[in-house]
């Protein structure tokens, strides 16, 4: 098995392609060891010394260092522990144990706004997630309120030095450009 590595905008950050699936069709933020009671491969990765993160997406896993951890000391562990995993066979998430994530739930728009926030959301589906899942991270759509759109930053956004940057610059430009309601953009 050969799991490629490769750097993201983010230095606390590297997203690991195992060549397989490994979330097909979601997205899982781990952001701590009682998150990773969820998913075996994931508390694995936690029990790395330095490691304060893991984020799950469609063929890529991001890990996330702490301050402290060095990339080579744990990046050898950690491709060790993902190999260890799916040679093993073992289900990526515990059996009964969701991928949902509560984030559609938490929710908040005015009624009278659901067309607009389909839109949104649309956008964000089709233009903005695809190029951030490169990246090894993802965005989701928080809430809609007064002009403002509140987003989720996971994975190797989450913390990234150029997210303002990107939000700002990248998605805000491109959601006022198809819906003028939109008059910012916030994590």
């Amino acid at each position: 098995m050969f799991i490629q590595t490769e750097a993201t905008p983010n230095p606390a950050t590297l997203k690991f392609l195992p060549g397989r699936e490994v979330l097909p069709g979601g997205a899982l933020e781990l952001k701590t060891p009682a998150d990773a009671e969820r998913s075996p491969l994931a508390q694995k990765l936690f029990a790395i010394d330095g490691v304060s993160g893991v984020f799950y997406g469609g063929d890529f896993v991001t890990v996330t260092k702490s301050g402290g951890g060095e990339w080579q000391h744990l990046k050898p562990a950690i491709l060790g522990a993902i190999m260890e995993h799916y040679l093993s066979g073992q289900p990526l998430l515990t059996e009964g144990a969701s991928s949902a994530s509560s984030d559609e739930s938490d929710e908040f728009f005015e009624d009278a706004d659901s067309e607009t926030v389909d839109t949104i959301k649309e956008l964000l589906e089709t233009r903005v997630r695809p190029a951030v899942a490169m990246d090894g991270g993802d965005i989701t759509f928080r809430g809609f309120r007064e002009g403002v759109v509140y987003l989720n930053m996971k994975g190797a956004c989450s913390g990234c030095p150029s997210s303002t940057a990107t939000l700002k610059q990248g998605i805000e430009n491109l959601l006022r450009h198809f819906v003028p309601e939109v008059q910012e953009v916030r994590p």
